[in-house]
């Protein structure tokens, strides 16, 4: 969808920022720090928005991707130590999906993407505490890699208590789920939250929708619908 079909008039409840989009031919990446609720946010609005889902890192499918896991297991020497190698492999995994990403532009869909660019600016920023990291990642995935800016980006505002245990109550309820370096440090994840809240307030690349955690996840879904539609 093409900028100028963007309408920036915005809408405010007690709860809820609207950017009203239209159109169908959209892109919208589902933004939030570990436990925020993203995969129960995108299964209600495959639902509704008949929609195909990328969900970021692709460690099924993406070398880059793995090598990035492997680092937050400790399993990479000190690879995860540098905020911007990290970057990087979180980069490259989206630069393979670039074909696909790339078939939805101008197309008659909606392509909804569980995390995207805005999750590289924010955790490394946190990482580094330097918002200038915010930049470095925007002109190496936007720029130089030219992968597609989304047409709506959506907050879930979750407190980072709340989103911590969310994930320690995953962690016990599988057995085979262990969190990594950046799920367990909580004072990166406050960090992150903090850089996603001004990643959103700022508008940051493209119109952004702020959910906060009072509404239910039918409430979020049903205005991101009125936004896009």
């Amino acid at each position: 969808m093409s900028q100028d079909r963007i309408n920036q008039n915005t809408t405010v409840t007690s709860s809820f920022i609207i950017h009203s989009v239209g159109g169908l031919d959209v892109i919208i990446a589902i933004e939030g720090i570990d436990g925020a609720g993203k995969n129960t946010l995108v299964s209600a609005l495959v639902e509704k928005l008949d929609a195909t889902v990328i969900g970021f890192p692709r460690y099924a499918d993406s070398i880059h991707a793995q090598l990035a896991q492997r680092a937050l297991y400790g399993q990479m020497g000190d690879l995860t130590d540098s905020a911007y190698a990290m970057a990087t492999l979180f980069a490259l995994d989206r630069y393979e999906a670039l074909p696909q990403l790339r078939s939805f532009v101008h197309k008659p869909s909606v392509l909804l993407l569980d995390r995207y660019v805005a999750s590289n600016a924010a955790y490394s920023a946190a990482r580094t505490q330097d918002a200038a990291m915010v930049d470095w990642v925007a002109d190496l995935e936007f720029r130089q890699l030219g992968l597609p800016v989304p047409d709506l980006q959506v907050l879930l505002n979750t407190p980072p208590e709340l989103a911590a245990q969310r994930a320690t109550m995953r962690e016990q309820q599988d057995e085979n789920r262990v969190r990594d370096r950046y799920e367990s440090d909580s004072r990166l994840q406050e960090r992150t939250a903090a850089m996603y809240q001004s990643l959103a307030e700022t508008n940051w690349f493209s119109p952004w929708v702020i959910a906060h955690p009072e509404l239910s996840v039918a409430e979020i879904s049903e205005r991101i619908v009125s936004a896009v539609l």
